[in-house]
């Protein structure tokens, strides 16, 4: 029985993790959403464990202290400083996971199959409970699932083109929401407790539906011309982080009324936006691509007053050498907007094509870098001068004994 933290600032079990009858959830319209079942699946060992299984999904959790990942035979979890794994759990050949969801440092998480051999259907969400090493529940759709966030609270599943928002406790469905062609399954949903934000695609091109579930106010947000790439939401969702397929801008915008606060520029080649991250104080953002680079870029708005329609001056947050503004700024109006544009602080260089997830780590100034090869990276900028970032870590997790 593993349990990944027993510290008493962070949760245990939620009350729907206690083994326990399910009674049927409302079911959602019978086309993308059809059942609720209590599971007991097999959960043997991995036959061959000094095979390195290959990764499918990987990502940090809500408070980027610990990353889980998929693999072809199950999923293992670590914790990131220091950088050693907690747990491990494979099924063998026939385990494939394409997704593994962690709810904070408690003992759920939230599965979805996936690989050439799947364990369970990609049509399914399953709530596995470490502490019982079997599944108590399963969400069941008629299409495959593209995305699942949690929230103490609630459980959040993405398909396609809806998103389905459950209570965790009895997983009764709370929301249904309609949505462009949704393939990345985009959607993040904020932290804190008693402040429930979700974000998500709208129903147009380069659009994002806000729902601020306190207020019960849904604002929609023409953020990018072209398709959504990707999306973050601060802790306590006040703001949002948006990049488009394009990947040369990346716009930050307050959640409580749609406004748009800040545009920085990642490059102006077109790139894949992989991931975006903020930091804990909304200080900073940081951003990977396909151009194998990490960008550590400084944001000049106070998550904390924005409730007051209030922003920090450019002095109070960003580096005394603002060397994320271009130097050609002063001629904002008569150039193109490209040489106006602010770019970033601090950047790291990796492998380019190789896609990389991005979050902040708990030691001041630095990130963390997880890429799908297994790698792992911790570097720290300098949030006066920038430049390039410097490398403290390197790991390759999936080969613990040459690297922990």
């Amino acid at each position: 029985m593993t349990t990944i933290s027993s510290s008493p600032d962070l949760l245990t079990t939620p009350q729907m993790a206690h083994p326990r009858p399910l009674h049927a959830a409302s079911e959602p319209e019978p086309d993308d959403s059809s059942s609720l079942s209590t599971q007991n699946p097999s959960s043997g060992p991995n036959p061959n464990p000094t095979q390195i299984p290959t990764l499918l999904h990987l990502s940090f959790n809500q408070d980027h202290g610990c990353f889980s990942v998929a693999t072809d035979v199950g999923f293992r979890v670590y914790n990131c400083d220091p950088v050693r794994e907690i747990f491990r759990r494979e099924f063998g050949p026939h385990g494939g996971l394409g997704m593994v969801q962690m709810l904070f440092r408690c003992n759920v998480l939230a599965l979805v199959g996936g690989g050439l051999d799947p364990l369970y259907s990609p049509n399914k969400v399953m709530i596995w409970e470490d502490n019982e090493s079997r599944c108590i529940c399963e969400l069941s759709f008629r299409s495959e699932v593209k995305g699942v966030r949690l929230r103490r609270d609630r459980i959040v599943v993405v398909l396609v083109q809806k998103v389905f928002v459950y209570n965790f406790t009895d997983l009764k469905l709370l929301h249904q929401i309609e949505t462009i062609a949704n393939p990345k399954g985009l959607c993040e949903v904020s932290n804190v407790s008693g402040h429930p934000v979700l974000v998500c695609p709208g129903l147009q091109k380069g659009q994002v539906r806000i729902e601020n579930y306190v207020s019960k106010r849904t604002k929609f947000v023409m953020a990018h011309d072209s398709r959504l790439a990707c999306l973050a939401l601060t802790q306590d969702g006040r703001l949002l982080a948006t990049a488009s397929n394009k990947g040369t801008l990346i716009r930050i915008f307050n959640t409580l009324d749609g406004s748009l606060l800040q545009e920085v520029r990642r490059g102006a080649d077109r790139a894949e936006i992989y991931s975006l991250a903020f930091s804990s104080t909304a200080q900073w953002l940081a951003v990977s691509s396909d151009k194998g680079t990490v960008h550590v870029f400084s944001l000049k708005v106070d998550s904390g007053s924005l409730g007051n329609n209030r922003s920090c001056s450019a002095s109070e947050i960003s580096p005394p050498n603002p060397s994320g503004i271009s130097s050609l700024s002063f001629m904002k109006g008569v150039l193109p907007r490209y040489f106006s544009s602010e770019w970033s602080v601090a950047k790291y260089h990796l492998q380019e094509g190789l896609q990389y997830t991005v979050a902040f780590g708990h030691q001041k100034n630095t990130v963390v870098i997880l890429g799908m090869d297994g790698s792992f990276y911790r570097c720290q900028f300098d949030p006066v001068n920038g430049g390039e970032m410097t490398q403290l870590e390197y790991y390759n997790f999936l080969k613990p004994e040459e690297t922990f």
